[in-house]
This record gives C-alpha cells, structure tokens and sequence, in this order.
C-alpha cells in the first residue's frame, strides 16, 4: 500500500520573486482581471509556457510532425480562443498571459456585463449562478472555449438581486 503520492504543482514560481518589476506587474495582473492569489497568476503562466515550448519544439522538428502536429496544436488553441483560424507557429509565440486571462470565465462574465466588476463576477460563479451551455460552472479559472461563449448565461434570480441593489 504505502502513503499516497504527493499531488505535482501546477504551477512553478518565479525565478526572481523579489524583483520591483516583477511584483509591480503581478500586482497589476492580479487587480486588473481579479485573481484571487499569485498561484492563479503563476498558474496560467505555466500554461502559456508550455504552449510556447510545444510550439518551439514544432520548429526544430521535421516538416511533416511540424505539419502534423503544429495544426493539431493550432486547432486546439482556435477552440480555446487563443488564436485565429490561420495563426502561425509565430503566433503562438507571440501569445501573452493577458490573452489566457481573457478567456476565464470571470473575465468573459464581466466583459459581457453579467456582472459590474471582475469580482462580483467571481462571486456569481463561487455562488452558482453563472452556466456555460446549461452546465452550472463554479471554477472562476475556467477557460471558455470559443464555441461556448455564446453560451454564458446567469441566473435570473442573480440579475435580480443585482437589480434591487
């Protein structure tokens, strides 16, 4: 039997957590699209790392697994939202986290006017209001897929106690 596994991070910190720069940017981040924490900012930054490092790789491989493989990705992040329907390796490469953080869900709550502020945004969703294609979502941090956004919707017992207040 034996102790169970240790859960692997999903997430790596950064690599000069003190520096000015840095802290300022985080800070802004972390108000601007209302993150909870740094682990949910240094979360997507992982992710968006190993997006950009699979399509390095695409470069140094062959022309017919870059092919293969670099429309596979590229399809991939077309129904996540993070690039158009024609987008390069180039692209990729040139995503920045802002793009990842525009397509959580309390970001996407709040752009669309569900809510007045990314943090009520992220209250609705904490307190099961908030649907995408008539599944009740609860994960502020959910990427919405490009084929889904059409599909948010909040309760109408929410839009009215929003409205009394």
């Amino acid at each position: 039997m034996g102790d169970p596994k240790k859960p692997k991070n999903k997430y790596s910190t950064p690599r000069n957590p003190w520096s000015a720069e840095e802290l300022s940017k985080e800070l802004f981040l972390l108000g601007t699209y209302g993150l909870r924490n740094k682990r949910e900012l240094w979360r997507v930054q992982t992710e968006l790392s190993r997006i950009r490092k699979q399509a390095r790789a695409l470069l140094a491989a062959t022309t017919e697994v870059r092919e293969k493989r670099g429309t596979f990705l590229i399809n991939r992040l077309y129904r996540l939202g993070l690039a158009r329907e024609g987008a390069s390796i180039d692209d990729i490469l040139s995503l920045k986290v802002e793009d990842i953080l525009e397509r959580r869900l309390q970001t996407l709550v709040w752009r669309k006017g569900m809510a007045r502020s990314v943090y009520e945004a992220r209250q609705l969703i904490t307190h099961r209001k908030v649907s995408v294609a008539d599944r009740i979502v609860t994960k502020p941090g959910y990427l919405v897929q490009r084929a889904e956004e059409e599909t948010l919707s909040v309760n109408k017992a929410a839009q009215v106690e929003g409205a009394v207040q």
